[in-house]
Formats: C-alpha cells, sequence, structure tokens
C-alpha cells in the first residue's frame, strides 16, 4: 500500500511539473541575436491582442495534455504586418486548439523588420529567427517529448512569410558552427498557412517542398493570391496541398472563432482533419 501511494505521488508529482512548464519562453540565443546582443535587454511592449519591440526572439512552449500528446510539434508565427505580433488571436489561441489535438506548440516572437525604427530588414532576421526555432525546438525533441521528424510549422498573414522564408530551402545546419543547434537542419517538416502574404513564395515549388494546408477567403485583397498561386505549383510539383477558400471573411479571421460565417468558425477543425489524414495525430 505504501509503495502504491509513493508512486501514485511519484506520477501526480510529474503531472504537475508537466503542467507547470507549459507557458514557458525560452530565449532562441542565450547572448541574444548574433549582432544585435545589444538590444536583448530591451524590455518587449504588449496591450490587449499584441507585442513588439521584440529584440530578443522566442520561443513559448504550450503542451497538450499528456495523456493526449502524440510526439507532433507545430511551431506558429502570428502576422501582424512586421510591426507587431498578433500574439493572442494568432499564436495562444492557435496554440491552445493545437494543444487539444495533442500537438505540442511553440508561439515564435520574431523581430519585426517593418516597426518605427526598427534596425532589421524584411526577409532577414525574422527568417534567421525561424529557422534557429526549428533548430531549438529539434535540437531538444527529447527534452520537449516529441518525434524530431514531425515538426511543422503554422503562419498567419505575415507569419506566413516567416513560414514561405524557411519552408523551401534545404534547410541544411552549418556543420563546423561552434553552437549545436545550428548544426541541426532547421526545415520543418509540414505547414499550415492561414492567409499568408504574398512574400517568400518560390517562383517553382521544390520536390521536397513540404506538405501545406492553406486557408483564406476569396475576398482577402492580400492574401487570396498566394493560396491560389502556391495551390497550382503544389499540384505542378505533385506535392501534398489542401486548400479551403470560403467566399466571404476577409482578411484576419485569425481562428475564426468571433467570425460570424459560421463556415470560417469551422475552419480550424478542418485543418484537424488534414492532420488527420496525414498521419502527424497518430502516436508517436
Amino acid at each position: 500500500m505504501k509503495r502504491m501511494s509513493v508512486l501514485l505521488g511519484l506520477v501526480l508529482t510529474g503531472l504537475v511539473v508537466f503542467a507547470q512548464e507549459s507557458g514557458k519562453q525560452m530565449y532562441l540565443w542565450p547572448d541574444g541575436a548574433p549582432g544585435f546582443e545589444n538590444l536583448k535587454d530591451q524590455p518587449e511592449e504588449a496591450k490587449d491582442w499584441w507585442v513588439k519591440n521584440v529584440h530578443n526572439p522566442s520561443i513559448t512552449v504550450y503542451y497538450p495534455p499528456r495523456d493526449k500528446a502524440n510526439g507532433t510539434a507545430v511551431l506558429i508565427c502570428p502576422g501582424g504586418g512586421h510591426r507587431t505580433l498578433v500574439y493572442n488571436g494568432e499564436g495562444k489561441e492557435a496554440a491552445d486548439f493545437l494543444n487539444s489535438l495533442g500537438i505540442t506548440a511553440f508561439v515564435l516572437k520574431y523581430r519585426l523588420a517593418r516597426e518605427e525604427n526598427s534596425p532589421y530588414t524584411v526577409g532577414k532576421e525574422a527568417k534567421e529567427d525561424a529557422y534557429r526555432a526549428v533548430r531549438t525546438i529539434r535540437s531538444n525533441a527529447k527534452e520537449f517529448g516529441i518525434n524530431p521528424a514531425r515538426i511543422g510549422i503554422m503562419g498567419f498573414s505575415a507569419g506566413g512569410e516567416v513560414v514561405s522564408w524557411v519552408a523551401y530551402g534545404d534547410g541544411k545546419g552549418d556543420a563546423n558552427a561552434k553552437d549545436p543547434v545550428d548544426k541541426v537542419n532547421g526545415k520543418p517538416d509540414f505547414q499550415m498557412l492561414v492567409y499568408p502574404g504574398p512574400l517568400g513564395i518560390p517562383e517553382k515549388v521544390p520536390a521536397d517542398a513540404p506538405p501545406v494546408f492553406m486557408v483564406v477567403a476569396t475576398n482577402d485583397d492580400c492574401c487570396s493570391e498566394p493560396v491560389m498561386s502556391l495551390l497550382l505549383k503544389y499540384r505542378q510539383a505533385k506535392r501534398p496541398v489542401e486548400a479551403h477558400v470560403y467566399a466571404k471573411g476577409a482578411h484576419a479571421f485569425n481562428m475564426g472563432y468571433r467570425s460570424e460565417f459560421v463556415s470560417l468558425r469551422g475552419w480550424p477543425q478542418r485543418m484537424a482533419d488534414w492532420l488527420m489524414d496525414m498521419g502527424y495525430l497518430n502516436g508517436k
């Protein structure tokens, strides 16, 4: 009886520790982003739904219930026009939904090139942050309890551009790097694009392009065209692609929860169906 009590205590302790780790923020570089180490201690600004003034890029981990965890991980890149990060609607809410599917989620805070007085360049630092985030997750797969071959990436609007910047290269690490994280491959295994921006769309989809799920509204003047373009290019490359194009909704409907349109409120379930059909929700 005593032994059973001890074992039960250990199990409960483990569950508490597991739960406490959710919401933990990890900086991508211990000493700050390379070349901008002097900015790492500048505080972020946050209000209501947004975060900005990101100079020390990070990932925040959100764990699924332990009995649901399936070993799949997804890095989430919120949008915000490279001026802010829509952290709640396009970060935390997406993480909560993925957690409900058994997926370990990581929300990326990347550097913002279009913020006022930003020292960064569009397509450079955010790309570096995303690659480093994938490498960090893959390097620590055992600690996170995930499969290093099942790491996806999800992006909304400008965050979709960040996804595109890392999805179509080879992602190879630097074998001669001093930092072991930089030696790891940073290419995601699959991707989900939610009304993605036009930057980063390749002229031709490579033969090893990660499978993609996409969602957009037809009347999204900014971002319906990138989805149409990618759909055709994926078909030409004979790579796995699924796209849902809704009649109404315009831009920035987030996870659809607050939409007036019934179809948009249900789009996350279409993504869940795709994840299941692709085998990303089945075991470890």
